[in-house]
């Protein structure tokens, strides 16, 4: 899969109540790649939430600690999957909460509370796993700079991505951006679901792999590394 992505994601346990609802919601199964029936959403038209989640559908339901790369030449996806497992046995078991908000037009949940300890998760997923990532060509590069900062586009050469480090916000996407009185439906059952599945304490103790096997392909979930230790592989 030489034109294979991977990417560390944190992502809930699949057999959770948490991980069910928001794969419904997105209406794909990142383990078996299967699509699901998204949930009725009142105020929006039939079949207007597969619309509304369909970039965020093809990632899987996730919050992303790694972004996705292509891996650098000399290195295979049997050592990728040896890193992220060394380094997240190194990681300690902790717990979150969750809260449904808006970044840049479209709805995720963030965090309830300082996310210090996701931050220092993911920085050591994008600092430590470096080797492994083939830096972005110039037509990559482009896409990605608009409208960045100094300090962003320091990260974008750097890292590959713009978003990580001190612009790192640790968030699980739930929407495609989503505007007026579509936005306003989107919110009132997403207000619910919150309610429902994550307002209570959701364990941090794994690092997911995923990979993306062709350019446009749906992200599905490879491996999930536990931070006991404890390996889990899907395909």
């Amino acid at each position: 899969m030489a034109e294979a992505r991977y990417a560390v994601y944190f992502a809930p346990h699949e057999d959770s109540p948490l991980a069910r609802a928001g794969s419904l919601w997105l209406g794909r199964d990142a383990v078996s790649g299967e699509s699901l029936r998204q949930p009725d959403c009142p105020g929006l038209a039939p079949g207007r939430l597969a619309g509304l989640t369909a970039a965020a559908r093809r990632y899987g339901f996730h919050g992303t600690l790694k972004p996705p790369f292509r891996l650098r030449a000399g290195r295979t996806p049997a050592e990728l999957g040896e890193a992220v497992a060394a380094l997240a046995a190194r990681q300690r078991r902790f717990t979150f909460a969750l809260r449904l908000a808006t970044l840049a037009g479209f709805f995720a949940w963030l965090p309830a509370t300082a996310d210090d300890e996701i931050a220092a998760v993911a920085a050591a997923c994008v600092t430590e796993l470096d080797d492994f990532r083939q830096p972005p060509d110039e037509a990559e590069l482009a896409r990605r700079r608009r409208g960045l900062t100094p300090n962003q586009e320091a990260m974008l050469q750097r890292w590959g991505y713009p978003y990580v480090l001190d612009e790192f916000r640790f968030h699980l996407t739930l929407s495609d951006p989503v505007a007026g009185a579509e936005a306003e439906a989107m919110r009132a059952r997403l207000e619910s679901l919150t309610n429902s599945h994550a307002r209570g304490a959701v364990p941090f103790d794994s690092l997911c792999l995923f990979v993306e096997p062709s350019p446009g392909a749906d992200f599905l979930l490879l491996a999930r590394y536990g931070f006991d230790g404890v390996a889990t592989h899907y395909a």
